[in-house]
C-alpha cells in the first residue's frame, strides 16, 4: 500500500501546464489512481486554448463525471444525441461554477477559455473507453480545427453543422 501523499502544488501545476502547452494535443493529464481497475478514477488535466476534446460520453456502462476547477477558466458543453448544445457552463473562480457533475451517459466536451487551465476529474471506475459522438470529427481529422472554433462560441440551442 502506498502511503505517500499526492499533491498538486504550484510547481507541479506549472509543470503540468507547460507540458500541455508543448503537447501537440494542447493538453495533458496526471493520473492519480493506481490502475484502470480502481473504483474511482482520478486525474489532474491541464488544458490550453485550442485543444480539442472530442464530444464523448461514458455510457457503457453509464458513468457520471465530476470536474473541479483548480485554475483558469474552462467551458463544459453538453449535447443532445444530434449534436445540439443543451448547456454551456463556464467553470471559473469568478462568477462561474467551480465544480460541475455531468450525469451518466451525457455527451460532453471541454473548451479551455484561458491558458494554463487545470481541472481535477473524478469518475466511477473501473476505466472504460469513452464513446465518441458520430457527428463530431475525429481528433486527428481535417475537420477538427473547425469544430474547435465552433465549440469556443457555441451556446445552448446551437447545433454543429454536419
Amino acid at each position: 500500500m502506498n502511503t505517500a501523499l499526492k499533491r498538486l502544488d504550484p510547481v507541479g501545476l506549472q509543470a503540468l501546464c507547460r507540458e500541455a502547452a508543448e503537447a501537440p494535443r494542447r493538453r495533458t493529464h496526471q493520473l492519480w489512481h493506481l490502475d484502470h481497475a480502481d473504483g474511482v478514477q482520478r486525474l489532474a488535466m491541464a488544458l490550453q486554448p485550442g485543444t480539442y476534446v472530442r464530444p464523448h460520453r461514458h455510457a457503457d456502462p453509464p458513468k457520471w463525471e465530476t470536474l473541479l476547477l483548480v485554475r483558469g477558466r474552462v467551458a463544459l458543453l453538453t449535447f443532445a444525441d444530434d449534436g445540439t448544445v443543451l448547456e454551456c457552463v463556464e467553470l471559473s473562480h469568478g462568477d462561474g461554477s467551480a465544480v460541475v457533475e455531468t450525469p451518466a451517459a451525457t455527451w460532453h466536451s471541454l473548451v479551455a477559455v484561458e491558458p494554463d487551465s487545470v481541472l481535477f476529474e473524478f469518475k466511477q471506475g473501473p476505466f472504460a473507453p469513452s464513446g465518441f459522438a458520430a457527428w463530431a470529427p475525429a481528433e486527428d481529422s481535417a475537420g477538427a480545427a473547425d469544430i474547435v472554433a465552433w465549440l469556443r462560441d457555441a451556446r445552448s440551442g446551437d447545433r454543429y453543422p454536419l
